[in-house]
Parts: C-alpha cells; structure tokens; sequence
C-alpha cells in the first residue's frame, strides 16, 4: 500500500531553544519544558506513515503534541526541523521546502481540515453555504451555478439541511457548525483529511452521529485521514491504526485493536484502563 503522507522526524520547539532541549525533555523526564532555556517541545522526531484510504489514529492527553503535529502538517505552524512529504497526483510535494503560495494552493485544494473550534474552520460572517462557495473558488470552481449546487448538495451528504444553506454558522448548533466544517473540507475532493478533536464539548448523542457521517463518508470517498483525539471511544470507532503520543514523542503505534487491547507502554496502559 502506497503512503500518501510520510513524516520524518519532525520536530517543533517553541521558544529560544538550546542543545540540551531534546535530551532533558520527553517521557522518561516527565515534561515537556527545557530545565535550561523554559523552551517546550511540542513535538520530537516524530516519524510515521499514511497510507493512502487508510485512517490512523494520534492519541494522548492534553499536552502530548498531538494537535501540534497536525497543525504543521496543514501549515499553521512551521516546524523547527523534519520532514514531510504528501504524494498526491503522482507528485511528491516536500510540504516544508514549498513556498507560502504553493502550501496556501495545497492546503486549500488537496488538504481539509476540522478543527475542534469550529470558528478557526469557519468563517462565521458568512453563510454556510459560503464558507463552502469560498473553498470552491480557491480550486477555480467559478460557475455560481455549478458551486451552489455542491454546496447545497455537500451540506445534504453531511446532514445539514440545505433550506439553511444560507444561514451563518453562528447560529448553528455545535453538532452542525462541525458538519459544515466537514462539507467545506470536502468540497474539493482532497484526498487528505485532518481531524483535531471533532468530537470534543458535544453531547454524545452528537458525538456518535458526526462519528458515524465521518465512517460513512471516508467509506464512500476513499479519503485519507488523520484523527487527532484523547477519546478511545473515537480511536476504536474510526481507526486501524493509531499513534500513542506523550510529551511530545511517540512512544506506541500499531494497529488499533492491538493497542487498545494488549497495550505495551505504560502510559498507554494507562490511558486505555482509565477509560474502562
């Protein structure tokens, strides 16, 4: 099975850095925070692989640099050092060597994104419809016709009525504000999805149905996709394969029944029994 994504060792300190960042920070130090320079690192030298349909789980708590490595990956922060390469369309795109316009043209047209804050996927002065309008003109859809139709029809596949196409988002439950980010992050066909925490702060009856239109939708898309949660009710529903992460470092990976099931790392046998 040919990647569509793979990241090595990429690495994100916040902060004035020293030589001694990565050797007094991580799991076997239980912290994440430079003792000599107050640096954090977000993320260390982590490496791994997505493969092309695949789903594959980034685990840990609050703190363990799971957003953070998906924020790099579609470009909201720049990492410190590593690589990573997004092979789309018989092209291998080194993310971290391309321009500013040539990483705004991917993340807008071969990337989607849904953060757990939908006001950082949405633009909530516009409609719903128009915050999917607005995708579909950066991949030169231009037709007014033509991209009222996706819309109204995207915002019908992920469960929003379409008489409220042209509602703002504002005035939309959490549940749906998440749907209409989903519809946007599909409107172009990206074969690469990130996930930041859907689910979190909505109520379980929502949390199960937005589970079961992103199963459904990656089933009839074929689309890749990163899921980023602390939840293992998410990990286990959506995922084949995950990464456990702490302090940075990825510390456990395999496939998922695997390691909800017969975890190896202490932590992971934490955070698995904690949930039971």
């Amino acid at each position: 099975m040919k990647p569509i994504l793979d990241v090595d060792n990429l690495t994100r300190i916040h902060g004035p850095s020293c030589p001694a960042c990565l050797d007094v920070t991580g799991p076997e130090h239980d912290t994440n925070i430079c003792r000599h320079c107050g640096s954090v690192v977000a993320v260390a030298g982590a490496s791994f692989r997505l493969h092309k349909g695949e789903v594959l789980g980034i685990m840990g708590e609050s703190g363990s640099g799971k957003s953070s490595l998906v924020k790099m990956l579609y470009f909201d922060d720049k990492p410190t050092s590593g690589r990573a390469t997004f092979h789309d369309e018989g092209q291998a795109h080194d993310l971290f060597s391309l321009n500013e316009a040539q990483q705004l043209r991917l993340r807008d047209t071969r990337m989607g994104m849904v953060y757990q804050n939908p006001s950082l996927g949405l633009n909530f002065d516009i409609s719903a419809g128009g915050n999917i309008a607005e995708r579909l003109l950066m991949s030169d859809e231009l037709s007014y016709r033509v991209i009222r139709e996706k819309a109204t029809a995207l915002l019908a596949r992920t469960e929003v009525p379409p008489a409220r196409m042209d509602e703002l988002p504002r005035n939309f439950s959490g549940g749906m504000q998440q749907r209409v980010q989903i519809a946007r992050a599909l409107s172009t066909g990206a074969p690469l999805l990130l996930l930041d925490e859907v689910t979190t702060g909505l109520d379980l009856s929502v949390q199960a149905r937005i589970l079961d239109l992103i199963m459904e939708l990656q089933e009839v898309t074929g689309v890749s996709m990163l899921v980023v949660t602390h939840d293992l009710g998410v990990v286990r529903h959506l995922t084949t394969r995950t990464i456990v992460m702490k302090y940075g470092r990825i510390i456990e990976s395999g496939l998922t029944d695997q390691i909800l099931e017969d975890p190896q790392a202490a932590y992971t046998q934490q955070l698995v029994s904690s949930a039971l």
